[in-house]
């Protein structure tokens, strides 16, 4: 449960009426139910997944499903790819992953598609970074080059000031490489329509996802199979979370610093975000076991640790996903009532990612064989 003395004193900047109400919620309990089994929360059920042999997980239903909205989306984010070096074959791969559809269903509270290219760019942008320089070997992923690769990623993200001399051959390196552009593009984007504070924001969540990132190459390049719970204080770090600092952006406001980084609030979107990786960790074990270095999965640290099946293994990570999902569920109920409409409009956007999450995952091309 959230720590609602913690939030009576750190909700400031909604004024001392608000702490007020927030003491009230914690000292009378009105939290309202949270858990299915204490009444029915229809924003939320039990999903099948993959092929249907595992157990449900629970997660939010999608609030929205515009097929014709995510095409435009994808069709955009191709031409851009190529713009940013991608070959027309590899443009095409991105339009068949569709990131387009991902964003469409992950932010329902947008509908227009130069905005919703924000999150399309800056995904696609993490995928192909993830996927060419960290996790898919047969792509050219190296572990022992990621860490120097990762920090011109940074230089690509957040502009550097002038270093004379010097700074000729960092443009130039960063013009080389078809992922910086995109991850440079992608950010520049983003900065036609976030205030600083959220394009920084995004920029620091991202390097803590890299530097995770550089955590799993560590473990393959040694050749060290992390436990179970090493690898999950990584993942949470490298999650959803790090797409979810967008949905402020996309919906056309901004929730404050001080509220997006209240520890309540910060909590429901580091559930949300682990919440949401977790699905894509179930769905990626079929891939993932392909590769001929198998990089870091929840469902593979699990079999390892326990010395037991995939399929065990996948029972036990549904059960830790339907147990984050419902704590979010507290700490939503905990701050349902708070008087900041910004507020609330995030908290739902923190849902409406994790269904929409979910229905891309069961969808998309690149998982849709997968379970």
């Amino acid at each position: 449960m959230p720590d609602l003395q913690h939030t009576t004193s750190t909700f400031t900047g909604l004024g001392t009426s608000a702490a007020r109400f927030a003491a009230r919620l914690g000292s009378r309990r009105e939290l309202g139910p949270p858990h299915p089994e204490n009444g029915h929360d229809p924003a939320y059920a039990h999903r099948p997944w993959g092929d249907g042999t595992a157990s449900p997980l629970y997660c939010p239903l999608p609030e929205r499903i515009d097929d014709a909205l995510a095409e435009e989306v994808d069709r955009r984010l191709a031409l851009w790819a190529q713009e940013c070096g991608f070959t027309a074959e590899e443009a095409e791969q991105l339009g068949r992953a569709e990131f387009g559809r991902l964003v469409v269903l992950a932010h329902p509270d947008c509908d227009d598609p130069d905005r919703l290219l924000i999150s399309a760019k800056l995904n696609a942008a993490w995928w192909a970074a993830d996927d060419l320089y960290s996790d898919d070997t047969a792509l050219g992923a190296v572990p022992a080059e990621l860490p120097q690769r990762l920090a011109l990623a940074m230089a690509a993200m957040d502009p550097l000031p002038a270093a004379g001399e010097f700074t000729g051959e960092l443009d130039e390196a960063l013009g080389e490489d078809r992922v910086l552009v995109a991850l440079r593009s992608g950010m520049e984007y983003l900065s036609g329509y976030s205030t600083p504070a959220q394009f920084q924001r995004v920029c620091y969540s991202t390097f803590t996802m890299f530097v995770s990132w550089t955590a799993y190459a560590a473990w393959q390049h040694n050749g060290k199979r992390p436990p179970a719970w090493e690898y999950l204080a990584a993942r949470q770090h490298d999650s959803f979370y790090t797409s979810m600092t967008l949905v402020d952006v996309l919906g056309g406001y901004e929730l404050d610093s001080n509220l997006f980084y209240e520890p309540a609030v910060r909590r429901a979107a580091i559930l949300a975000g682990t919440a949401s990786v977790l699905v894509n960790d179930l769905h990626s074990v079929t891939k993932d076991l392909a590769d001929e270095n198998p990089p870091c999965n929840m469902v593979l640290q699990v079999a390892a640790d326990r010395e037991c099946s995939v399929e065990e293994a996948v029972e036990v990570v549904v059960g830790l996903h339907n147990g984050l999902v419902r704590d979010f569920q507290d700490v939503y109920a905990a701050t349902r009532f708070l008087p900041s409409p910004q507020l609330r409009r995030f908290m739902r956007g923190l849902r409406a990612w994790m269904g929409g999450g979910f229905e891309w995952h069961s969808t998309s091309p690149r998982y849709r064989t997968e379970g």
